[in-house]
């Protein structure tokens, strides 16, 4: 198998071994691909070894020379007549979108527009980054004029033979940024792309958790709770900079103080590019002597204690925000909240449904025939609760706004929901045997007479 490279394109011919001294019998029989089209001649290898001819080497007089050699980086790979070729994607013009007489003012007006429209920050979409970059690729040769006659010349095979890879273009965030720096970002949106600013702008600190256990009662009338936390604040020592006093931040060497750096890596489908926040300054673009107090951080670990006021009604579960009483922000920013999480503990008598409160009352059997008063527990104390006659097992007794305030409305409560439980003997003196034989035949006699 032998290859031929013209341009930007490889192609790849089976059944013919590679010969050092091999060269094409004249530039028309040249393997090459332009403007998204396939130009495939068949090739013969002479009996000497020596050159390749070419049938078809008419087809290839009707294309300019320059053009030739002008294609963009490979992309598909197709196999016709025994041959793998290698199909280009449109040039940078097309990238850009401009003609190839463009001056360097459109080029630039090109390449801000599609900027502002693909920069990741804006565009979410998966292919949007990479084509962030294809773009910044195109800009960055087409606006150097050195850059720009060898690829007109010779297309992105002049551009690497001048020593200029697919993988040695500049950081396109750092081509965005030199371009919309001191313009309000992104031409007036609002600082989108990166900027130096944007890093450096204050964070707002991350919110704290606690938990916070209540009794049943606690949980169903509210409580003032005084808790401990344990979160960060804002280093006394350095203001919170991070810094040692005295010094001042210099510009990052890792990447440069753009606080981000591109890691790049040739395979067999091209180079792949990847931007990633720099380790070394996290992304600030600014180095600089830590302070001695929290190490650099800007903040401390700290225990305070504060007042929090439980409302009536929580229930587990149930969450409380309390606002700026959670960790402390980086360069200057507000501080986060503090969530406390509730769990209630339950009661051996009482039991919660939503805002109602679930009861058993047992009872005998003649209090429930002949009925009676008995003293039910409530979350307010004992409260007498009247048993009507003739009530029966299982039947549900309402007490009205006896149960747990509507949480966010402490004057709205729920009811006490009691359950009648009837309870009969499983053993009878001779003496109770005997009264309820007569009341059975009582009741015998009435129904017969009932019937008649």
């Amino acid at each position: 198998m032998s290859t031929m490279q013209c341009g930007g394109t490889w192609v790849f011919q089976l059944g013919v071994r590679p010969q050092s001294s091999l060269r094409p019998s004249s530039r028309q029989s040249m393997v090459c691909c332009y403007a998204d089209k396939f130009l495939i001649p068949q090739f013969s290898f002479s009996s000497t070894g020596k050159q390749f001819s070419s049938i078809s080497s008419s087809f290839f007089s009707q294309v300019p020379p320059s053009t030739l050699f002008n294609s963009g980086p490979c992309r598909t790979v197709r196999r016709l007549r025994g041959a793998f070729v290698v199909r280009a994607e449109s040039d940078y013009y097309s990238v850009l979108g401009v003609s190839k007489n463009a001056t360097k003012s459109e080029i630039k007006s090109a390449y801000r527009k599609l900027a502002r429209s693909y920069h990741p920050d804006v565009n979410k979409e998966p292919s949007a980054e990479q084509k962030f970059k294809d773009i910044s690729n195109a800009y960055e040769v087409l606006s150097d004029d050195e850059k720009r006659s060898i690829y007109d010349k010779y297309g992105e095979a002049g551009l690497k033979g001048a020593g200029m890879g697919m993988g040695d273009f500049s950081n396109p965030f750092d081509l965005f940024e030199s371009l919309f720096e001191g313009m309000g970002g992104m031409g007036g949106m609002g600082g989108m792309g990166g900027s130096r600013a944007a890093r450096n702008r204050p964070i707002q600190g991350d919110d704290e958790s606690y938990s916070l256990v209540l009794n049943f009662k606690e949980a169903v009338f509210g409580v003032e709770k005084e808790i401990e936390i344990t979160r960060l604040e804002s280093c006394a020592t350095c203001d919170g900079s991070g810094a040692k006093p005295g010094t001042k931040p210099t510009k990052c060497s890792t990447c440069g103080g753009q606080g981000q750096v591109v890691s790049s890596a040739r395979t067999p489908l091209g180079v792949f590019q990847q931007v990633m926040t720099c380790s070394t300054c996290n992304g600030t673009g600014e180095s600089f002597t830590p302070c001695g107090t929290c190490g650099g951080d800007g903040r401390v670990r700290r225990t305070k204690r504060i007042s929090l006021k439980v409302p009536p009604g929580v229930d587990s579960g149930s969450r409380l925000r309390v606002r700026s009483e959670g960790n402390a922000g980086r360069r200057g920013g507000p501080p986060g909240d503090l969530y406390v999480f509730i769990e209630v503990l339950s009661d051996p008598v009482l039991k919660r449904d939503g805002t109602n409160i679930l009861y058993t009352c047992k009872v005998s059997y003649i209090d429930a025939i002949l009925g009676t008063t008995v003293k039910v527990p409530t979350v307010d104390g004992m409260v007498d609760l009247k048993i009507p006659a003739g009530t029966q097992p299982s039947t549900t007794l309402v007490m009205s706004k006896k149960g747990v305030p509507f949480l966010g409305k402490p004057n709205t409560r729920g009811d006490q929901l009691v359950r009648v439980q009837v309870e009969i003997p499983k053993r009878l003196s001779s003496e109770e045997k005997k009264l309820i034989e007569e009341l059975a035949n009582l009741s015998k006699t009435k129904t017969a007479n009932t019937r008649r």
